[in-house]
C-alpha cells in the first residue's frame, strides 16, 4: 500500500472511532461518578422521562408549584431554601424548607416547615417551628383537606386569588363560606407550644373549632378545658379536682 493510501486509511479508522466516541458520549447511558464536594443552586432528581420527583434549591432558584407534571409560578416562593416532593403523577406531595435572619433594625426570625400533601391537594401533616423576638412556637399540625375532586390546589389557588382582591372582611367572610362549603380545610389536631411558652394538644371538630383543650403551663399548672361551638369553656379540669 502506499503512503498516501496508508494515510487516507488511517483517516478513515481515526475518523470511524471518533464517531462511535460521540454516539457512546451522546448516548444516555447510566454512569456513576464521586465527588468529595459539589457546590449548585439547585438539583433536580427526575425520572427518565423527565417527571421531576425532587427538587433540592437554594431560595433564588426555588421552583413553584408542580402540579400534574406542570410547573406553575410561585413568585412568594423566594423567600426560603428547601426541598420539595413530587409524586408519580409530576404533583407536589409536600416539602421541608427553613430560613433564619437578622435584619439590619435588630429583629430575629427562624422558622422551618416539612409538610406532607394530600393526593392533589394541600397539606395534611405538618412539623412547624418559628422564632422570633417575641415569641417561640414549634409543634405538630394535623389537617383535615377535601378531596381533590371536590377541591384541589387548582381551586385553593383560585380561591387565593379571588380573596387578594376583596377587601379584609370581606376576604375573611369570602374564604369563611369556602370552608363551610367544605371546599377548603380545616385544622384538626394540633400539638406543640403556644406564645406563653405553654403546652398544649388541642383537638378541633369538622370545622376547625377547638373543642377539647389540653395544657400545662410554663409554671406547671395542668388543665383539661371542653369547649361549645362558639369557643366558651363549658367545662375544666385541673390538678386540685375542680
Amino acid at each position: 500500500m502506499s503512503n498516501t493510501a496508508s494515510f487516507l486509511a488511517g483517516c478513515t479508522t481515526m475518523a470511524a472511532a471518533l464517531a462511535a466516541f460521540v454516539a457512546l458520549a451522546g448516548a444516555k447511558t447510566p454512569a456513576t461518578a464521586h465527588f468529595d464536594t459539589i457546590t449548585v443552586g439547585r438539583i433536580n432528581v427526575e425520572e427518565p422521562d423527565g417527571t421531576k420527583r425532587l427538587v433540592i434549591s437554594n431560595r433564588t432558584q426555588f421552583p413553584g408549584l408542580f402540579y400534574r407534571g406542570q410547573e406553575v409560578s410561585r413568585p412568594d416562593r423566594r423567600s426560603s431554601a428547601g426541598l420539595l416532593f413530587v409524586n408519580d403523577e409530576g404533583t407536589e406531595s409536600g416539602g421541608l424548607i427553613w430560613g433564619g435572619a437578622e435584619t439590619g433594625d435588630g429583629k430575629l426570625s427562624s422558622s422551618l416547615h416539612l409538610s406532607f400533601d394530600r393526593f392533589r391537594q394541600d397539606q395534611t401533616l405538618a412539623l412547624e417551628q418559628n422564632d422570633d423576638e417575641h415569641s417561640s412556637r414549634a409543634g405538630v399540625t394535623v389537617n383535615d383537606m377535601p378531596d381533590w375532586r371536590v377541591s384541589s390546589i387548582e381551586d385553593l389557588q383560585a380561591f387565593s386569588a379571588q380573596a387578594s382582591k376583596l377587601s379584609l372582611s370581606e376576604r375573611e367572610a369570602y374564604l369563611r363560606r369556602k370552608q363551610d362549603d367544605g371546599m377548603i380545610g380545616h385544622h384538626r389536631v394540633y400539638l406543640g407550644t403556644t406564645e406563653d411558652r405553654s403546652s398544649t394538644l388541642q383537638l378541633r371538630d369538622g370545622q376547625g373549632r377547638v373543642r377539647m383543650q389540653l395544657l400545662v403551663t410554663v409554671e406547671g399548672t395542668p388543665e383539661i378545658r371542653m369547649l361549645d361551638e362558639g369557643g366558651r369553656v363549658v367545662k375544666t379540669v385541673t390538678s386540685d379536682g375542680r
